[in-house]
């Protein structure tokens, strides 16, 4: 019975460390930014758009991309 004592009260000190570690970051404005967010997925990223250009590279070329630049079409 005392050690269900234990785990409530070792509950309670992790469950307070997590409430005091939330509020500390809402107060330095880790929550802050409400706007990237919503507009991220309108941009393209630059690995995407690195890997579109270098397969249209490749084609024109004759060579294909499958992982390997070796590959010659014959």
């Amino acid at each position: 019975m005392s050690v269900l004592w234990v785990l409530i009260g070792f509950s309670i000190l992790v469950a307070g460390s997590f409430l005091f570690l939330f509020i500390w970051a809402v107060r330095n404005g880790q929550y802050d930014d409400r706007y990237t967010p919503s507009i991220r997925i309108l941009f393209e990223d630059e690995k995407k758009k690195s890997k579109i250009n270098s397969n249209v590279i490749n084609n024109e070329e004759g060579t294909i991309d499958n992982g390997n630049a070796n590959n010659q079409v014959q």
